[in-house]
């Protein structure tokens, strides 16, 4: 789907790709929203809703690696080694503060994302709208 970004993605800038998970009609309907976030401003630069895969993850950091990232810093989890290159890649301790507080301030806001809840989305194309409304309003 085409997507508009309200801020523009500057060259050079650093960045912090986090994923967090919920889920769609049922518990074994796991879903994943990956997003990047630009530390300094705490711009949303995009948002993808779908599978944990190198698909869904790839969707999210080809836009900060087309934009000459001076840093991209991630968690440990293996697919992003595939997707990000090691030069500009960092998983260091306590390098993607600023996007875990968006995460917890996302489940905080939005009752659907909460982990133990009887709100949930029943379909993705819900889950999505209400994700991008959450960002980018």
């Amino acid at each position: 789907m085409g997507l508009k970004r309200p801020y523009p993605i500057v060259k050079g800038n650093c960045y912090e790709v986090d994923e967090l998970f919920t889920y769609v009609g049922h518990k074994k309907n796991r879903i994943c929203i990956c997003y990047s976030l630009e530390p300094k401003s705490g711009a949303i630069i995009d948002v993808v809703v779908g599978r944990r895969n190198k698909t869904t993850l790839r969707k999210v950091t080809e836009t900060l690696v087309l934009s000459d990232a001076q840093r991209i810093t991630t968690d440990k989890l293996n697919s992003y080694k595939d997707l990000i290159p090691n030069e500009i890649h960092s998983t260091k301790l306590r390098g993607i503060n600023h996007i875990e507080r968006k995460n917890l301030t996302l489940r905080t806001h939005l009752n659907r994302l909460n982990r133990r809840t009887i709100a949930y989305s029943k379909s993705m194309a819900m889950l999505l709208a209400v994700v991008r409304i959450y960002f980018w309003c």
